[in-house]
């Protein structure tokens, strides 16, 4: 099921083979991105000094925040804290809609 419409004209940036992403809104004090992942397609562990708030909008994940991995579905969401590794993988095509606080102007 498609839960989520990007317009059109929704700039897209590659990540890594089967992920991209997209700056949706931004201000300095907040970001909204979306990525997007290609069945089997994995968003690498790393860290950033920013806080992060996930929400699944289509597919399933396996996601591993501070070496604990968790799977979710369209729905589920999970939280960050600054500088805890980090990283997903994409058990179907699927998107996240993530927020950033403050922005992450390195995505600019």
């Amino acid at each position: 099921m498609q839960f989520y419409s990007l317009p059109e004209n929704t700039v897209w940036t590659e990540v890594a083979p089967g992920n991209r992403r997209a700056v949706l809104s931004e201000r300095p004090e907040l970001m909204l991105v979306a990525f997007s992942f290609d069945e089997g397609a994995v968003g690498a562990l790393h860290s950033h000094p920013h806080t992060q708030v996930s929400y699944v909008a289509e597919g399933a994940f396996d996601v591993t925040v501070d070496g604990v991995t968790t799977r979710l579905e369209q729905g589920g969401s999970f939280i960050v804290a600054p500088n805890l590794v980090h990283g997903v993988v994409a058990l179907t095509k699927g998107l996240l809609i993530d927020t950033f606080t403050p922005r992450r102007d390195d995505f600019l």
